[in-house]
């Protein structure tokens, strides 16, 4: 492949978004405490609805739930797919957080399991729980990306096309797609308007399952897509048929979401909400 002699200078931002004495905040951290905030205050404000089946107060109290599931399974998911002989050489290493290395199919599983007891302890509708999770998850998503982006992290494959950027971290120092800001539109911007446009446009509410579904099926089809522009983890390199790590997790994904909408379909939908009446 011949590569242009123009490419797009890479913006040169500082990772460290904040710093003040011994305190240190980065993009990458922060991108993380935006989206869990943001998809937080989603939550607690559709909670507020009338007749949402999850109360406000669960709502609010699933933020510190999903944190934990977002950052020990992200992690552990890092791990254990992608780079689990490094870590088992040096696993002190596994606290470096600030470094990188975490998964999103593992911060999923660990957002899953959170829901799963947190329903089950507080006696709310799991599928109820996990919509509204899934309305807010594709800000964090854009967040995070953004952060990869900047932090010149999780480049694209080699190209010729007339947006190419040659990242600093680079080795090879050659001209790649910025298949990060690939990933913060699909991943990000329009899941968010495909999940949102499902939750308004068919009464998700009354059909629980439904938006979790469709963010299940958007998410790993977007993921699919992104990687035929993003660069494989150098330790893994390309897998069976040419296909990626990230790939390969997002199949599961898309089965399980299919499943998810067309029971959701198929079922009765619940009685329309009504409205609580002040009292006289």
């Amino acid at each position: 492949m011949g590569f242009s002699l123009f490419v797009i200078p890479y913006p040169m931002i500082d990772p460290v978004a904040l710093e003040v004495g011994p305190v240190v905040l980065r993009w990458y951290a922060l991108a993380y405490i935006v989206g869990l905030i943001a998809a937080w205050r989603l939550m607690v404000r559709l909670a507020r609805q009338p007749g949402s089946p999850v109360p406000e107060k669960d709502a609010d109290d699933f933020l510190i739930w999903a944190t934990l599931g977002v950052i020990l399974g992200g992690r552990l998911g890092y791990i254990l797919f992608y780079n689990f002989n490094q870590y088992l050489a040096d696993p002190l290493s596994i606290l470096l957080i600030w470094h990188g290395g975490m998964s999103f199919h593992g911060g999923m599983l660990g957002v899953v399991i959170a829901m799963i007891v947190f329903a089950r302890r507080r006696g709310i509708p799991l599928f109820a729980l996990s919509d509204m999770v899934s309305l807010g998850v594709p800000i964090g998503l854009f967040f995070g990306r953004i952060a990869n982006f900047i932090n010149g992290e999780l480049w694209g494959r080699p190209t010729d096309v007339a947006w190419a950027m040659v990242f600093p971290r680079d080795p090879a120092q050659v001209p790649r797609h910025p298949s990060q800001l690939y990933e913060a539109v699909l991943e990000g911007l329009v899941l968010l308007a495909v999940v949102w446009l499902v939750n308004l446009r068919f009464d998700a509410r009354r059909r629980p399952g439904l938006v979790t579904g469709t963010f299940l099926i958007g998410y790993g089809t977007a993921r699919i897509i992104c990687e035929f522009f993003r660069e494989p983890d150098v330790q893994l390199g390309f897998l069976a048929f040419g296909t990626t790590m990230g790939q390969i997790l997002s199949v599961p994904m898309i089965l399980f979401g299919i499943w998810m909408v067309r029971h959701a379909l198929v079922q009765p939908p619940l009685p329309q909400p009504v409205a609580s009446r002040p009292a006289a």
